[in-house]
């Protein structure tokens, strides 16, 4: 009985190795862009702050307008998505747009950066070009590596092989994780050859839970990378926009209305059949963790109400669903989660770091033997 454990703790060891070493840079790419991408929306607005300020002057362009430019300009697009309507007055629109220019090995999105008083583009780009800003391109690389729908999913199984990490970590280090949370066993700072070993240990146990949530999350995000219809979609090029839709105005003013009280984060405005228009936020007392699950849905067509989503009536399976961004991007606390959040990104790089060293050194003490 002894023996077929030893051989089941060598095997655990071992898959605990071989998953860090493969995963090693990846993760500490992953972690690094993903502390940074925990405050996207400041560092963005900071960065580029000399294109977000605007002067107001005596109206704002239509929402229809700015639509029908767009649409114009990008005549096979898979959706827009207005990303500031709380804007202030002096600050410019953002938009999100959806393409597809059927190459597999791309991702298609792309930032408009617009002034809304006379219709100037100030910004404009792919994601993957740097004119977007240093963020887009960060983000889009956070999930596929820059390398379209083969990084989504090489992101998504790095996923499950940090969470395999993670697993035989815990029943390598299980009679060491209560001494390590209760301070029982101390980093020895002084003792360089133990230096790694107790980095290693401590950090990775402290970080197990945030770990095994953000990479779980993460791999639910990118889950659609195992379903062939999204690599067939993303071979084929859009249809034209869509012309049969109503005015952009009136319908942001009836799905405001349709719930009054939902403070609006975005806005999604179809070019293709079969998608409605809808805005996104968040009711007051709304549940930070359930993120921006308030929604109303509109049909662009007639204008009649779809659906209309309460965070707190949702049904169990949907708030599952929507617990998952908000876990992953540490959305659903105020300032000192998100720190965490951005600390808890850098843990994964010293891990792998760490877990190389020990490598080498034990390589190193074999090679002695």
């Amino acid at each position: 009985m002894t023996s077929i454990k030893n051989r089941l703790l060598r095997w655990v060891f071992r898959m605990h190795g071989v998953t860090g070493l493969i995963t090693g840079i990846f993760l500490i790419l992953l972690g690094l862009s993903g502390s940074a991408l925990v405050f996207m929306e400041e560092l963005d607005h900071y960065t580029n702050r000399h294109l977000f300020q605007v002067k107001e002057t005596a109206a704002k362009m239509s929402l229809d307008t700015i639509y029908h430019r767009i649409t114009a300009q990008y005549p096979r697009l898979s959706g827009i998505a207005w990303l500031n309507p709380q804007a202030a007055p002096t600050e410019a629109y953002n938009y999100r747009l959806y393409l597809n220019d059927s190459k597999i090995h791309t991702y298609d999105l792309a930032v408009l950066t617009i002034d809304p008083y006379t219709g100037r583009i100030i910004r404009e780009g792919r994601y993957d070009q740097w004119q977007s800003g240093f963020m887009q391109w960060l983000f889009q690389f956070h999930f596929s590596f820059h390398f379209g729908m083969p990084g989504t999913l090489l992101t998504a199984v790095l996923g499950i092989t940090m969470l395999i990490s993670i697993l035989t970590g815990v029943l390598i280090y299980r009679k060491q994780v209560w001494k390590v949370l209760c301070f029982k066993k101390p980093i020895r700072w002084h003792n360089r050859r133990m230096l790694s070993s107790d980095l290693h240990r401590i950090v990775g146990i402290w970080s197990l839970l945030f770990n095994a949530v953000i990479f779980f999350t993460g791999f639910w995000l990118n889950l659609f990378a195992f379903d062939s219809s999204a690599w067939h979609s993303k071979m084929q090029v859009n249809p034209p926009n869509r012309a049969d839709v109503l005015s952009i105005d009136s319908l942001y003013k009836k799905a405001s209305h349709a719930l009054p009280q939902l403070k609006v984060h975005s806005v999604y405005m179809p070019t293709q059949p079969g998608r409605g228009f809808a805005i996104r936020g968040s009711l007051p007392g709304d549940n930070p963790f359930f993120g921006q699950a308030s929604s109303v849905t509109l049909d662009v067509k007639s204008g009649a109400v779809e659906a209309i989503k309460e965070s707190d009536k949702l049904d169990f399976s949907e708030k599952l669903r929507t617990l998952v961004l908000p876990l992953h991007a540490g959305s659903f606390g105020g300032l000192p989660i998100r720190i965490l959040y951005v600390f808890i990104g850098l843990t994964p790089g010293l891990l792998s770091i760490t877990g190389f060293l020990l490598y080498l050194k034990r390589t190193n003490k074999q090679r002695k033997s």
